[in-house]
């Protein structure tokens, strides 16, 4: 047997089964793992007769790689990616790439790619989503960092990757933490989705008092049309599943939910990039209230639902209740595309916006059937700022509108928490309102703190200070972007 093509760190799930998808198509893979007696385990057990090499320590490992060598690491994020960036240097040589295929915040990558180059060596930061199946079957991978690296990975990875009309969900998105930082918003507007998909069950089963078998055919005749999705697929999927005893395994599942980061990461970045990122950081703040479920219960002793408003009619609000769910969804998805661009501004790079959408069809948690009318949005014009603005999806939002609405109404009246439907409607309205509340704003922050305002009859950047009380004065503190 030849040499390795590419070297694996880490036999965990995902590591595991993106070596097995490289070796499937073609590719022999050398694999290493910190407690060695895994790589046994796996060459002699899964991967028995298989183009897979198992090495017992890191020289062995680098041994058997081409040049120019090519590492992915599939370890934790944090310090195991820099402690085995380190172990690996002493073995690499000028050109061999390394490669971090976790769920890496994207500053450090960025720091890493500057790192590892200044030590004549390649680095890229990818991005891979589509869980455990994604990693067998074929993912959607998001790559960046060094870019004279990518000629050398592109054959396996978009090799690997999921196909969609014949297109590879895999393409270069930039320099620096780039892929990571699309990965990242990637992540979050799952987070948004899977928010939103929630709250509609929450008013399926509280409003309408459906069974979890009634809501799995709403979900999956919904996912015959404009929602199809893997996540409305698999909400159905999961509706229907029962427990040891015949329950719905759903009702015996915990309201409580984790979360490993990177919604709260993307919620983080757009605060400090301005964007109003409202639904997905309402997504992310409503895991953290779900996580507190001992403060929810003691509460629901206490504060009570004081409404009385009447169920409606169960077909109509279903109906409502599809409508919502896809304007909120495509307010997600803008959202996400606001941040990406600006993200794009401040650190100098050149995304292609509808090659992301391409890139995200297949393989991903977030795939669903709208991402081609994203990538035909950015073709017709590819400095779209807000995507709502094209055609497509001025229409749609348009027409859901008033069933949005309505679900919103009826979530509030009954009692219902739904931030991301409620928060995603607001931003709806705020994008489309021409004249805000903000002058109020700004004339309370020049009364208290002459922070100064601009005038609607004078040129943008042009700043005023009045003395609204006679004692202040004329002297104006400094001005804030606005």
């Amino acid at each position: 047997m030849g040499k390795a093509d590419i070297g694996v760190i880490g036999l965990a799930v995902m590591g595991e089964n993106l070596v097995m998808n490289m070796e499937s198509k073609g590719f022999t893979v050398a694999v290493f793992n910190r407690t060695v007696s895994r790589v046994r385990e796996f060459v002699e057990g899964r991967a028995k007769g298989l183009n897979i090499l198992g090495a017992g320590t890191l020289a062995e490992f680098v041994g058997l790689l081409k040049k120019p060598r090519k590492v992915l690491l599939m370890v934790k994020a944090g310090q195991p990616v820099d402690d085995f960036i380190n172990l690996l240097l002493p073995h690499l040589e000028t050109g061999d790439i390394i490669m971090d295929g976790g769920n890496s915040h994207y500053p450090d990558t960025a720091r890493r790619v500057a790192y590892v180059e200044s030590r004549g060596l390649k680095y890229i930061g990818t991005g891979v989503s589509g869980g455990e199946e994604g990693a067998l079957m074929g993912p959607s991978i998001m790559p960046g960092g060094s870019p004279g690296a990518w000629e050398h990975v592109k054959p396996i990875l978009q090799a690997i990757a999921a196909q969609v009309d014949g297109q590879p969900c895999c393409d270069w998105v930039g320099e620096g933490g780039a892929g990571h930082f699309v990965k990242m918003v990637h992540n979050g507007i799952e987070y948004g989705d899977m928010q939103l998909i929630s709250e509609v069950y929450h008013m399926m089963r509280e409003v309408l008092g459906m069974t979890p078998d009634e809501m799995a055919e709403v979900f999956a005749d919904w996912n015959r049309g404009e929602l199809e999705s893997y996540l409305v697929e698999i909400t159905a999927d999961i509706l229907r599943v029962k427990d040891e005893d015949g329950s719905p395994l759903i009702d015996n599942i915990l309201d409580a939910a984790g979360q490993k980061g990177t919604g709260k990461w993307t919620a983080q970045n757009a605060l400090e990039e301005g964007v109003p990122l409202t639904l997905i950081t309402e997504a992310v703040f409503a895991r953290a209230l779900s996580s507190d479920k001992e403060g929810r219960v003691a509460a629901s002793k206490v504060l009570s639902y004081q409404g009385n408003a009447r169920a409606p009619e169960r077909a109509r609000l279903i109906d409502q209740l599809r409508q919502a769910l896809y304007a909120a969804k495509i307010v997600s998805y803008t959202q996400g595309y606001m941040l990406m661009r600006a993200a794009a501004g401040t650190y100098q790079w050149n995304l292609n916006y509808g090659g992301i959408a391409m890139m995200w069809r297949g393989g991903c948690i977030i795939r669903s059937a709208f991402l081609g009318k994203i990538k035909e949005a950015f073709d017709k014009n590819p400095q779209l700022e807000n995507l709502m603005l094209d055609a497509f999806f001025t229409n749609a939002v348009q027409q859901a509108q008033h069933a949005w609405r309505k679900v919103c109404a009826t979530a509030l009246l009954h009692g219902i928490p739904a931030p991301a439907l409620t928060s995603g409607l607001a931003f709806f309205d705020g994008i489309r309102t021409a004249c805000l509340s903000a002058n109020m704003l700004q004339a309370q922050r020049d009364y208290f703190g002459a922070h100064t305002y601009e005038r609607v009859d004078r040129p943008r950047g042009e700043w005023f200070h009045t003395n609204w009380t006679g004692k202040g004065g004329s002297t104006a503190s400094s001005t804030y972007n606005a």
